[in-house]
């Protein structure tokens, strides 16, 4: 058995219509899915991705309309990176992230890659990073009707930054109880503070990664809109992903058990630092309760929720995702 990569991250918004607009209009992403918090239905489960939503493409919101700020910290997934083409597509994001207002930092160095650092509205962290040199796991297409060129468009997520104070128990999750590796170091940009450390599973390159920061000069983040909820990894299928649950109990560490997602299986349990990890399934998939040139645009909600449609609707505020045609 071997996780593949990352499958999706899923943060916290207060607002979706506004989050939508940011991640349509002006990241050029394709809303793929508009449901709801299995574990919450008075709430929307916004996904958005590639083309379909492929596996590794994901970049989820939970929205909890009364979240407070964000007070960042260690225990936490500090960072999400969007991964574009090559070093030119950068250059196009630097100009694109000023037009529209975008708090960033320009073009800088991580390790040997090229990146933008940037903050969506609630000051969700957020890097762009090129594939100039990934040699790993393929990112996948941007959609065709997205507001950002095709060869500058985000394919994928790339690297998720973990931030603890003591890396041991969770290095050791990660080493010997997941399948990642440890394979590089960059500096950390705050002074004093240890080389960020880089770990690599699958088919490896920037959608296959995860960096961990030490931070001993922080308090525990206390999350609201703006922070991370969890990262999930990818498993191949249903029968892999019973054979990471046994793995997981016989190391006794407390998890979900198998959840259905109907979109995805999953697992979820906490790493010894208490980040919330996932393990889920490359499939079924988005399409598989509607049509692919249809993603997103009304409310889906999975066979289990469906006789409860008329309350879940009453109880959220109109979103419209229907596309111009």
């Amino acid at each position: 058995m071997e996780l593949k990569g990352i499958h999706h991250v899923s943060a916290i918004t207060a607002n979706a219509a506004n989050n939508y607009r940011f991640y349509t209009d002006v990241l050029g992403m394709r809303l793929v899915k508009k449901t709801i918090n299995q574990d919450d239905p008075s709430v929307y489960h916004l996904f958005y991705a590639d083309e379909i939503g492929n596996p590794g493409t994901d970049l989820t919101f939970f929205e909890i309309p009364r979240a407070g700020n964000t007070y960042p910290g260690k225990s936490s997934i500090s960072a999400t990176s969007l991964r574009v083409p090559n070093d030119d597509a950068l250059k196009y994001w630097e100009k694109r992230l000023t037009e529209h207002d975008v708090d960033h930092d320009g073009i800088t160095e991580q390790g040997e890659r090229r990146v933008i650092h940037f903050r969506d509205p609630e000051n969700q962290r957020l890097t762009l990073i090129s594939d100039e040199t990934n040699s790993g796991v393929k990112g996948g297409k941007v959609w065709e009707h997205s507001s950002v060129p095709a060869d500058k468009g985000i394919i994928g997520l790339g690297p998720v930054k973990l931030t603890v104070e003591d890396p041991a128990p969770t290095v050791k999750v990660l080493t010997e109880v997941l399948t990642f590796r440890e394979i590089s170091s960059y500096p950390s940009p705050v002074n004093g503070q240890d080389d960020i450390r880089i770990f690599s599973t699958g088919k490896g390159g920037t959608g296959a990664e995860i960096h961990l920061e030490v931070r001993n000069d922080l308090a525990k983040e206390r999350p609201g809109r703006g922070s991370v909820h969890h990262v999930a990894f990818r498993v191949e299928n249903e029968d892999e992903l019973a054979k990471w649950k046994d793995r997981i109990v016989a190391e006794r560490i407390p998890n979900s058990g198998l959840v259905d997602r109907f979109y995805f299986k999953s697992l979820y349990f906490r790493e010894p630092n208490g980040i919330l990890f996932e393990l889920a399934t490359d499939g079924p998939g988005f399409a598989t309760d509607e049509d692919t040139d249809h993603l997103g645009e009304s409310l889906a909600l999975p066979p289990l929720f469906e006789g409860q449609r008329e309350e879940i609707e009453a109880n959220l505020n109109p979103l419209d995702t229907t596309r111009s045609r």
